[in-house]
């Protein structure tokens, strides 16, 4: 197992690399807008220009640039300065980290508890009006985009239920969990439900099908023949075979999201890293686009690392 780990944690490094340079590549060596440009502001003279080519590096080639990046990124884990208002990149994206944290991790455990139980109900309640109805929902709800959804949610309850039910009184204002923890979750309680309804429906239609497929191998016959208790039955012995495949997409799903929900963060006005990119794509920000690659990137990496790791525990077949 720990030659295993070294051995996916030296490709990790491997893979960051590449993507960095693709990244680099993207916005340095194909067309894109001069941040010198747009930081010089409305008709700015050559000589301007060349002046903040000159104080951002980018007069130099673009390897050279893509060595001292990387060079300062392994010695110091210096992310470097913004082109735009001249911020450390690393200090600014670990400011907004906390807020995407919060609504990823707060959105998987929303749909974890929503789609799960859904699941199971729907594959022991097979072909009832309960197993219809939840399917049914459960596809009505991945048909709708996310950001429609955040959009209905908002009008809803912000301007009619929101005055009613206390705790969406501060959707859409965003306060640090240090700060005040009951206005914190209840700025992230809509978001939450908003983020985790696709997903919720996906869980519940894919864990819904490998339990129905599980229920019918010999060994879980042979369980109930031995006089085991249905509900033991579908826990201890269905539902640990049939949620190993959720736990991958549960890893995935939830790095991505730790890298930055753009749609999200946007429509709830969440300052968070997916906002930041998004903002800093717009203006060929270079600096801020790489950390915020990177920091996503990795985030995705360790999340299917010990994914990979809890496979060995969930599934006693699975060896490294």
């Amino acid at each position: 197992m720990v030659t295993y780990i070294i051995r996916r944690l030296l490709w990790s490094i491997l893979l960051l690399f590449v993507v960095s340079f693709i990244t680099f590549v993207m916005f340095i060596v194909l067309p894109s807008a001069d941040p010198a440009i747009l930081r010089a502001g409305r008709n700015p003279t050559p000589e301007l220009v060349a002046s903040i080519r000159e104080t951002l590096g980018l007069d130099k080639p673009w390897y050279h640039q893509y060595y001292v990046y990387m060079r300062e990124l392994i010695l110091h884990f210096d992310f470097g300065y913004s082109y735009q208002n001249n911020v450390a990149v690393r200090e600014t994206i670990f400011d907004r980290l906390p807020a995407t944290a919060s609504l990823a991790i707060g959105a998987a455990v929303t749909w974890l508890l929503i789609g799960i139980p859904i699941g199971i109900i729907s594959a022991i309640k097979r072909g009832t009006l309960l197993d219809r109805a939840a399917m049914g929902f459960a596809l009505l709800a991945i048909s709708a985009p996310v950001y429609w959804v955040g959009l209905v949610s908002i009008y809803l309850f912000s301007e009619d239920l929101g005055k009613l039910v206390p705790i969406f009184k501060g959707s859409g204002q965003y306060t640090d969990f240090t700060e005040d923890p009951i206005a914190w979750a209840s700025a992230l309680m809509l978001p939450w439900l908003v983020l985790a309804t696709a997903f919720a429906a996906i869980y519940a239609r894919f864990l819904r099908a490998n339990l129905l497929d599980v229920m019918g191998e010999d060994y879980i016959r042979t369980a109930r023949a031995k006089g085991l208790g249905e509900r033991r039955v579908v826990f201890k012995h269905g539902l640990r075979s049939a949620i190993t495949p959720i736990v991958t997409i549960f890893g995935l799903d939830l790095g991505i999201l730790l890298g930055g929900a753009i749609l999200t963060e946007t429509v709830f006005n969440i300052p968070g890293i997916g906002r930041l990119a998004f903002d800093a794509i717009q203006k060929s920000d270079l600096p801020i686009v790489q950390g915020t690659v990177l920091i996503a990137a990795f985030a995705v990496i360790m999340m299917n690392l010990i994914v990979d790791i809890l496979y060995a525990f969930l599934d006693p077949r699975v060896r490294y």
